[in-house]
């Protein structure tokens, strides 16, 4: 979040939406979710601020069925 961020203050090429989304699937839903809030980066989209929550959600259930 903080290079994409820095690119979009410089104008320069930006870190796609799709590749945040495959991080977060992969396991780094959290540290987007703490990236957005410090960086206050992609924190007006929608599909950010509905889309990574349900992720790390879905990630959690997944997580404590696998455990439990």
């Amino acid at each position: 979040m903080f290079v994409d961020k820095q690119k979009a203050i410089k104008g320069q090429w930006r870190i796609s939406e799709r590749k945040f989304f495959l991080l977060a699937i992969i396991g780094g839903s959290v540290g987007i979710m703490l990236g957005m809030r410090t960086f206050r980066h992609k924190t007006k989209h929608n599909s950010f601020r509905i889309g990574m929550p349900v992720i790390m959600i879905i990630q959690i259930v997944l997580m404590s069925y696998h455990y439990l």
